[in-house]
């Protein structure tokens, strides 16, 4: 017999899944609008306080970071997701035998990183330095206990709660990027305290809080308990490592060209554009926060006619939201860019084609599921080789050549082959039946604004081109804003 604890919290996770497509997901949303309200302090306080070519080598700091971390987590917080949701599983002993061998190995490559971090931190920040190894050591691990601690509250649908640690930890980091000014001024290290005490703190108020909620129960030795064994959960998870190994060469191969082929100055200015577009990531990261765990369970209860056509009816959703938002952020990039500073102005340029990179990924992640839960990994290795391989051609061409306008070109192109080829094999797996032709009519509309943006950049073209494409979203999709406005007002007014 399954935990009443387990239970109370399916019956909570069922409540909140059928209350609608994007009810939850505003749950989750809030604290990320505040977070990005908070953002246009952020980033304007370390554009102005850094110069260009020690902002840029911040950059290079969770370029580092996550290629450690996707080796050690083994694919296994997928694994947790996948099995979150199985009948009578133990979801205790599930987080300790996806955590445990995560730990183990972070900790092995945290010593070969040592070895060798001399000419590794030479090459990522032009510095080395022992409080520089410290912070990519202790980032490393925070982010493997952050990954699992935070997918709990995920998987629990506590939009809430995740909501106000994203609160608390962007507070933190501009508080830690003041301190941090007074201390070491004008120092690329300034970001890398942003990143890593904030986490830390955040963590561990996670993991206290789990351990005050949950003891050490188990279901373990309870009849009918369910607990994967080591051997079924890494069989599931290696092959993500691929996956993501790949999807961090797509959003790092550029940021590693302009560090090979440009200069600090270049890549710091496409970092900022990159904290720009963050409006849209930040969307990206809370849908995919909200998504995984409502899409998993749902696939648990049946592909049935009325869950296929939740995740169409979401699918549209989503997909007239991102260009939408999107185009807004393209019109409103040279008000927005006056933030950063005078040396930053050249961003402005930057950021039309990397819109394309979170709104393809957003996509993506609604048609993803469907690999996900057929266990067909073969298939996302497939999308992101191409992708990875158009990237790698891309960067090599036009990055020498124009700088960051060619690393963002080469980004909003390989997300978009990803998402084409990734949609395809998932229809592969699972025939949803997916809206792809108004999708790609959408697709061949914000990629013209995009080039339009960056290589005309006529404010008078930009404006025209950005209203007629908002008249086109409004007409097209008038019955989906209807709905997204009577999800905002039950959310808003709700007693």
């Amino acid at each position: 017999m399954s935990s009443p604890e387990n239970g109370r919290s399916r019956k909570n996770d069922s409540q909140n899944a059928k209350s609608g497509p994007l009810s939850g997901f505003l749950s989750f949303f809030y604290g990320n609008f505040v977070v990005l309200i908070l953002g246009f302090i952020q980033t304007p306080l370390l554009t102005r306080i850094l110069s260009t070519d020690e902002y840029g080598k911040t950059g290079m700091f969770e370029t580092a970071v996550t290629v450690i971390y996707i080796f050690a987590i083994l694919g296994l917080d997928q694994a947790y997701i996948r099995y979150y949701y199985e009948k009578n599983i133990d979801r205790g002993a599930l987080l300790r035998r996806c955590i445990s061998p995560a730990l183990m190995i972070v900790s092995v490559l945290s010593v070969v990183y040592i070895m060798f971090s001399g000419p590794a931190n030479r090459f990522l920040f032009g510095a080395t330095g022992a409080d520089v190894i410290a912070l990519v050591i202790i980032y490393t691990f925070i982010s493997v206990f952050e990954r699992f601690f935070f997918l709990d509250v995920r998987m629990q649908q506590n939009g809430r709660l995740y909501s106000n640690i994203n609160i608390i930890e962007k507070v933190l980091s501009i508080l830690t990027i003041i301190a941090a000014f007074y201390l070491i001024g004008n120092d690329f290290r300034i970001g890398l305290y942003a990143l890593v005490v904030p986490w830390g703190t955040t963590t561990a108020f996670l993991v206290i809080r789990y351990f005050c909620l949950r003891g050490h129960r188990t279901d373990i030795g309870q009849e009918n308990a369910y607990i994967p064994s080591y051997r079924e959960l890494i069989s599931y998870g290696v092959p993500f490592i691929t996956v993501l190994l790949m999807e961090w060469a797509l959003s790092s191969c550029d940021k590693i060209a302009l560090r090979s082929f440009s200069s600090f100055d270049e890549l710091g200015i496409y970092e900022a554009a990159m904290k720009i577009v963050i409006l849209l990531i930040t969307f990206k990261n809370t849908f995919i926060a909200y998504w995984s765990p409502v899409a998993m369970e749902r696939f648990e209860s049946g592909i049935n006619d009325e869950n296929k056509a939740f995740f169409r009816r979401s699918y549209e959703m989503i997909v007239m939201l991102c260009i939408a938002g999107a185009t807004a952020l393209i019109l409103l990039r040279k008000v927005i860019v006056l933030l950063l500073g005078p040396d930053y102005r050249s961003a402005e340029a930057v950021i039309p084609f990397l819109t394309l990179m979170p709104i393809f990924a957003i996509m993506f992640e609604v048609t993803v599921q469907s690999i996900k839960f057929a266990k067909k990994g073969k298939y996302l290795n497939a999308a992101s080789v191409v992708a990875l391989l158009v990237n790698i051609i891309g960067n090599l061409i036009l990055v020498p050549r124009y700088g960051g306008m060619g690393a963002a070109v080469t980004t909003g192109a390989s997300y978009m082959i990803y998402f084409v080829i990734g949609s395809y094999f998932s229809e592969k797996c699972i025939n949803i039946g997916y809206n792809y032709r108004k999708t790609a009519v959408y697709a061949i509309l914000i990629t013209a604004y995009c080039a339009e943006a960056s290589f005309v950049n006529n404010i008078l073209y930009d404006t025209v081109c950005g209203i007629i494409l908002v008249v086109i979203i409004c007409a097209a999709d008038w019955d989906k804003l209807v709905k997204l406005w009577d999800y905002a007002k039950g959310f808003i007014f709700r007693k």
